[in-house]
């Protein structure tokens, strides 16, 4: 009788001694998880863009022609990873320009999902030039 209860007693210290080790390796792999992401996270903050951008005019004989053109780069912490990246864009007459640069921008967060959610295609169109 004694041998049977010191077994019972036995069988509930090793169940519950691995329900403690489940729940710690969960701990320990959410832990994990959670460094990962702000990890990833503080990684993605030292990524910027600069912009710059200006209006063209080209006056010909009978056509007064006004585009602007933006240009971006793309930076790690201070070190350039592309050169710049140009795009032109005709301007209409009362046109906003301060919304036209911000729709034409290649590293833009909304720009970015779009091209992802479309899938895979030519970024650079025929109209943008990369510049040095």
């Amino acid at each position: 009788m004694a041998l049977a209860k010191e077994r019972a007693a036995s069988a509930d210290l090793r169940a519950s001694v691995t329900q403690q080790e489940r729940i710690v390796e969960e701990r320990v792999k959410a832990a994990e998880e959670a460094a990962q992401r702000r990890a990833l996270d503080q990684l993605l903050e030292e990524f910027r863009v600069e912009e710059r951008h200006y209006v063209r005019e080209s006056k010909s004989l009978f056509l007064n022609r006004k585009s602007m053109v933006v240009q971006e780069r793309l930076f790690f912490r201070s070190i350039p990873l592309s050169n710049w990246i140009e795009h032109e864009m005709v301007v209409e007459e009362g046109g906003d320009l301060q919304q036209l640069a911000q729709s034409c921008s290649v590293f833009a967060p909304q720009a970015a999902r779009q091209m992802a959610a479309a899938g895979p295609k030519l970024i650079r169109s025929a109209g943008a030039k990369l510049g040095a």
